[in-house]
């Protein structure tokens, strides 16, 4: 048995062979990696691709990850904050373009109270009833978690960033925790969301070791949905001459997450379409299945920064719709509008 088919058959992978994959040079073991994964995804799926609207609605974080261009000591962002008209005005936008997923992504802003939160997802409940309601808002308590679900959302996005200890430590301050950030996944899988957690591929001080940490994590979770992306610098962080994350790992591991993970709602993000022109397109084909187009309102996109030099700050968002099917239907995969749930 080959190495991919038995780490597809097995749905597992040792360290060693995580570091064969993720350093070897041979472009043909490499091409069945990813078509394989391509392969995987579409036995799930089929050739379609699922659309969720973005809507960063804060730039606020209580936060302050050493990586993260809106980390609280910052004092050069641009802060904002989008009340709850202007969320549901997005959300309208987004309906009407064909979006059936909203995710409602921001800082660790505490001026966004659970009232406030779930004022906000019961509108857009009662509003598009059909629709799927996500959110990425960061670590939260239990009580807090069950209310937000109460009122409406189904999903929830959590990146762990690392499951590494020794790692997590190098890119937060002290006051944040690794097993707190893990147990609130654990929470938000005990009370029914569908839960997305996921790391940043070549952050500062990522070795092999903490890559695999990452992966065991994920098969320990097996969560519903996992977001990759590289890392990039930003110039306001203590990290702003480090180097970014590079295409080909990124894509090397999205590919090694699908075969692990087969059913997984897998994005090819943001930050992929922002190291290459084509990176997005280079994620589905390595396995990825969901695309995010922003849905935030053109004067604010450029405030919401995690990194440097993000793409598609200043499109519309029927620019970022048509621009995004347009891309997929050239790489022979279909846009499909509807909640796009784990199977």
């Amino acid at each position: 048995m080959s190495l991919i088919e038995e780490i597809r058959t097995r749905q597992n992978i040792t360290k060693d062979q995580l570091v064969h994959l993720l350093t070897t040079e041979d472009e043909s073991l490499l091409t069945r990696l990813k078509i394989t994964a391509r392969a995987v995804a579409d036995s799930v799926y089929g050739n379609q691709i699922f659309i969720r609207g973005l809507i960063e609605f804060t730039n606020y974080c209580k936060n302050d990850c050493y990586y993260c261009g809106i980390r609280r000591s910052n004092t050069r962002s641009d802060r904002y904050r989008l009340t709850e008209d202007q969320i549901l005005s997005c959300c309208q936008n987004g309906y009407e373009l064909g979006f059936r997923t909203f995710v409602l992504q921001g800082g660790e802003d505490p001026w966004y109270s659970d009232d406030k939160i779930c004022a906000v997802v019961s509108r857009i409940r009662s509003s598009y009833p059909d629709c799927a309601v996500t959110l990425s808002i960061g670590e939260k308590s239990e009580e807090s978690y069950q209310r937000f679900f109460d009122a409406g959302a189904d999903r929830y996005l959590l990146r762990h960033e690392t499951a590494d200890e020794t790692h997590y430590r190098k890119l937060h301050p002290e006051e944040m925790s690794l097993s707190h950030r893990k147990n609130c996944l654990r929470t938000l899988k005990r009370i029914g969301y569908q839960t997305g957690c996921g790391f940043m591929v070549g952050s500062p001080f990522q070795t092999m070791d903490s890559l695999y940490e990452d992966l065991m994590f994920i098969l320990e979770l097996q969560p519903e949905m996992t977001g990759i992306g590289p890392f990039i610098p930003h110039k306001d962080t203590p990290f702003a001459d480090r180097p970014a994350g590079t295409l080909d790992r990124t894509l090397r591991l999205l590919s090694i997450i699908r075969l692990l993970h087969p059913h997984v709602l897998l994005p090819a993000t943001t930050a992929l379409g922002t190291i290459h022109p084509l990176g997005r397109e280079m994620g589905i084909q390595a396995g990825a299945n969901v695309v995010m187009p922003n849905l935030s309102p053109t004067d604010v996109r450029g405030k919401y920064l995690l990194y440097d030099n993000k793409i598609c700050t200043g499109d519309e968002a029927a620019e970022c719709r048509c621009c995004m099917q347009r891309r997929m239907e050239g790489i022979g995969y279909e846009v499909v509008t509807d909640r796009g749930d784990f199977r």
